[in-house]
């Protein structure tokens, strides 16, 4: 079992950077494949990143790519989604997700464990 906080949410202006953090709970925390999606009002939840099983290799979806980047502290037990540029259709709430297998890291259906959500909105 693992339990997942997300933390870093804000309104930001077109532009900005946000960073976004998801604390887990648990001794395994190492093992875990982890990733984000979003969730835009009226919008189903979508890909943003993740990490491959290896855990050195990282996927991004085509519209974050070159302006978000994922990492994470395994020592710290937290993953992060750093933001920059952001843009009003970026706008949405994100999510921490974990998983125990290895693939299809880019299909929300496949991970186990999500996070509550954080809000970010960008203005135009």
């Amino acid at each position: 079992q693992v339990q997942l906080v997300e933390s870093g949410g804000g309104l930001v202006q077109a532009g900005a950077s946000l960073r976004l953090s998801c604390a887990a709970s648990g001794r395994t925390f190492s093992s875990y494949v982890m990733g984000w999606f979003r969730q835009a009002p009226g919008k189903e939840r979508e890909f943003v990143a993740a990490f491959g099983w290896s855990g050195s290799s990282k996927f991004y979806a085509g519209r974050v790519k070159g302006r978000f980047t994922i990492s994470r502290d395994n020592a710290k037990n937290t993953v992060y989604l750093q933001m920059t540029s952001l843009k009003p259709e970026d706008t949405a709430v994100y999510y921490c997700a974990a998983k125990t297998a290895g693939d299809s890291v880019q299909i929300d259906t496949k991970y186990d464990y999500w996070g509550q959500g954080t809000q970010v909105t960008v203005s135009s």
